[in-house]
């Protein structure tokens, strides 16, 4: 079953990995405004992950990784599964929880950000021994070294 939503997600998001911000940020306004703060939980959490990449202001792109947490806190396993077989909400944690601590230090709460931090950390079990996996991982560590944190490890994922 195709997922229109999701491929105009898509979409939004090859504008932005192209160089087109701006466009890219049109699309995903517009499309906020079709799927609604109510709409289903996995549209409303891609949506949101991919509109705070293309925020210019911290304190916006906070505001949509927020909704971003929020909307993956209502989705469900099986949700997820209708889109992609391989999904399991517990893998969005870590990337969510990445870019929030990256939020609240670009905002200047560092307790804030070092909290996302460790919430995160507790969730990077859920990746697998993959690149998308040894990339988060990664940037939690380049994260750490900018907090101020320790990490136990280069892969601290166990």
């Amino acid at each position: 079953m195709t997922d229109d939503v999701m491929a105009e997600v898509h979409t939004g998001l090859q504008l932005h990995i192209s160089g087109d911000r701006a466009g890219a940020r049109e699309k995903f306004a517009a499309l906020w405004e079709r799927i609604g703060a109510d709409g289903d939980p996995l549209h409303r959490c891609a949506l949101a992950h991919y509109m705070a990449d293309v925020c210019d202001d911290p304190a916006d792109e906070l505001a949509w990784d927020l909704r971003a947490l929020a909307a993956a806190d209502s989705l469900t396993d099986e949700r997820a599964q209708e889109y992609h077989a391989t999904l399991a909400v517990r893998g969005f944690y870590p990337s969510l929880h990445l870019n929030l601590a990256e939020d609240y230090r670009k905002l200047g709460d560092h307790e804030a950000a070092k909290a996302q931090w460790e919430l995160g950390r507790g969730t990077l079990g859920a990746l697998g021994d993959d690149p998308y996996g040894t990339g988060i991982v990664e940037a939690y560590a380049a994260l750490a070294t900018r907090l101020g944190l320790e990490s136990d490890s280069p892969d601290f994922r166990g």
